[in-house]
């Protein structure tokens, strides 16, 4: 009798003990969960602030959503920040894409190289990128004489696109890494010449993986602060360095409305960029392989 109850007991308070495990796990990640997202909560709530400055809440209203309109400052600087997005992921989704192809496509001792040029883009400091990019495009633009380089939407959008190409390159090859090249074999077989293997085989294959690469790149974009403080001209201030400029004389309820606005914009191309991924099948487990250099 007394050897069961004791060959019992380990399985019992095992039982009890998930019970306990399970909720402190949930606890914790409710906790996490608070610590991540309660400043965004707060900035949307005080987006609707009629107040003047952002810090003092009076009552709810959309008098701070309606500045975005009346005020040019504010909405130039939302259009100079979209403008630089949408260019900027275009011409990150194109160097990106043809490098991710490459690399899945052509394999060899030059890939590990670029693979590791890639990577280090990834990790390297934007603030270093930022040192490094100003006198650069002043040596261009006024050394050499070379005009565009003098333009505030060129300076960022060169700027915003050196990380995202990084970005799209290996997602675009996570996606055809996965993916077997009988079809692209069979497209030269039939004679079929390589540009319009790409066309019709290659791109379309890669074509998810794309269009998550280009949402990505633009959201990068939006809130690339550090870059554009440094690359920025007069007339071409985007919007994250217009909040940094108004932190010295106090922040006002319509910096927090545009910033709701941005954080719903950035929300929605992160929902089209996971369906995308998702309808793909495309894993995580697969891209973080590539990003690592698998």
């Amino acid at each position: 009798m007394s050897t069961s109850s004791t060959t019992d007991a380990p399985p019992v308070i095992h039982r009890l003990r998930k019970p306990v495990i399970d909720r402190l796990l949930t606890v914790w990640g409710v906790l996490v969960l608070v610590f991540l997202f309660a400043p965004i909560i707060v900035i949307v709530i005080y987006s609707f602030n009629t107040g003047r400055l952002l810090s003092s809440f009076e009552a709810f209203g959309l008098d701070s959503f309606a500045a975005l309109f009346s005020k040019h400052v504010l909405s130039d600087a939302v259009m100079v920040s979209l403008r630089t997005g949408f260019i900027a992921a275009l011409l990150a989704t194109l160097l990106g894409t043809l490098a991710g192809i490459a690399l899945a496509r052509r394999p060899g001792r030059w890939a590990a190289w670029f693979m590791g040029l890639l990577i280090l883009v990834s990790v390297t400091p934007e603030i270093v990128d930022a040192i490094s990019l100003l006198p650069w495009l002043v040596f261009l633009g006024q050394d050499l004489g070379l005009s565009m380089f003098n333009d505030g939407t060129v300076r960022l959008v060169i700027g915003h696109s050196l990380f995202s190409v990084a970005v799209v390159s290996y997602i675009v090859r996570a996606r055809l890494v996965g993916l077997p090249a009988n079809l692209e074999e069979a497209s030269a077989d039939l004679y079929a010449s390589p540009l319009r293997t790409f066309r019709r085989v290659t791109l379309p294959l890669a074509m998810p993986a794309v269009l998550a690469g280009l949402l990505l790149s633009f959201t990068f974009s939006l809130d690339n602060t550090i870059v554009s403080s440094f690359v920025q001209v007069s007339g071409s201030t985007p919007w994250p360095v217009y909040v940094l400029s108004a932190l010295r004389g106090g922040l006002r309820p319509e910096i927090a409305a545009v910033s709701t606005v941005m954080l719903l914009i950035t929300l929605a191309a992160l929902a089209v960029v996971a369906l995308v991924l998702r309808r793909a099948g495309d894993s995580s487990a697969q891209i973080a392989r590539t990003m690592a250099g698998g």
